[in-house]
């Protein structure tokens, strides 16, 4: 006997899918059009595990555009063959076809009471962290589980950087900050205070709304302050965020701030680059072992096209990885997942801009400290 093989699904399969979902379940159980939608679009991973030419199970995973994120849909398998591996054959493929497409993690909810499911899912490093009461057709509770899925590779280049999250929505740029200096210093204090204190000696004063962000330059000279060589780059000699407050009085005081940061910087020997920051300069610095914070506008995350501070901490030939120091449990981005976040290389440019003025501009660690 041949052994088992897992394929994509094809609408010719349609008869045994309907057929393994009956015998699999007796309610939530998916129709024979949706089944049709789902084999008729490219936006998920959809395989079945056959063996001579009789589909064993299958597996189905949502894969949504503007999200890192895989979403086990369903997986059945037909109730003969269980405990034959079938579930987690189909499950590690899902895996690696989800991965490769640069989806982080793979979330998924599960019957309370599917003990041997969620024993499976447990076995194969998923953890729980939600649950969905009254969430299937019979009133039964879902548990929410959820397993990192995409990593840097062997081929990765890429710095060792300790996870920081920032604890209000305008210290990104201080949080960001703190893992870079944490990491070429494990004495580095990660503390609100620091973060806060930070903020203090970096903010613009003002944004387009709320706090003031941070301005690259203050940020260099925070680092600069603590010890640590920063090389700077702005894409513009005008000051940054100024197109991002329309009151003549602001722009005057945001001007002063960027101008007082600009002469400590000299004094202390920081250096400039105005010029647009490569992914060339990204990949050199993590070579030699620096640590580039860079700014991006978060339209990509959640629809605002908002300034934030992240970190560049691994490249390949596909990704750019981030540690993102902000954690929206409402778009599901946890700690887990803000860690080595793949950005395509494709969207990365994109991305690391802000503004009208499309500013890109980056703060760049130096692996050598300070001799003063």
């Amino acid at each position: 006997m041949s052994a088992p093989l897992v394929r994509p699904a094809v609408l010719t399969d349609l008869k045994d899918l309907l057929n393994l979902e009956h015998l699999c379940f007796t309610s939530d159980l998916l129709s024979r059009r949706s089944f049709r939608h789902f084999l008729s679009t490219t936006s998920n991973c959809f395989l079945v595990c056959e063996q001579e030419q009789k589909v064993l199970g299958y597996i189905l995973v949502l894969l949504h555009e503007g999200t890192q994120l895989a979403r086990l849909y369903s997986i059945a398998v037909n109730p003969e063959c269980r405990g034959l591996g079938v579930a987690q054959r189909l499950l590690d493929n899902a895996e690696q076809i989800c991965a490769q497409s640069g989806r982080i993690s793979m979330r998924l909810e599960v019957r309370r009471d599917n003990h041997s499911a969620i024993a499976l899912y447990q076995k194969r490093g998923y953890f729980r962290f939600g649950e969905y009461k009254d969430y299937y057709e019979d009133h039964e509770d879902a548990l929410r589980l959820q397993k990192r899925i995409l990593y840097p590779g062997e081929r990765t280049t890429h710095v060792d950087v300790p996870y920081y999250p920032q604890h209000t929505d305008f210290t990104c740029g201080p949080a960001a900050l703190m893992m870079a200096m944490s990491a070429l210093n494990p004495e580095q204090a990660l503390t609100v205070t620091e973060e806060l204190r930070i903020w203090r000696e970096a903010t613009t004063i003002y944004m387009m709304a709320g706090h003031g962000g941070c301005s690259p330059v203050g940020l260099a000279l925070a680092a600069i302050e603590r010890g640590v060589i920063t090389e700077t780059y702005l894409s513009t000699q005008s000051t940054p965020f100024i197109d991002s407050v329309r009151d003549d009085k602001k722009k005057q005081i945001i001007e002063l701030v960027h101008d007082d940061y600009l002469e400590r910087l000299q004094a202390r020997g920081g250096t400039i680059h105005y010029k647009n920051i490569t992914q060339d300069d990204l990949e050199a610095a993590l070579k030699q072992g620096d640590i580039p914070l860079i700014l991006i506008s978060t339209y990509r995350f959640d629809g605002q096209k908002t300034p934030h501070w992240v970190l560049v901490t691994a490249m390949d030939d596909r990704f750019i990885y981030l540690h993102d120091p902000l954690i929206d449990e409402e778009f599901y981005r946890f700690e887990l997942d803000n860690q080595y976040l793949p950005i395509s290389r494709k969207n990365f440019d994109k991305m690391a801009q802000f503004g009208q003025s499309r500013l890109r501009t980056a703060v760049i660690l130096k692996r050598r400290q300070s001799s003063e």
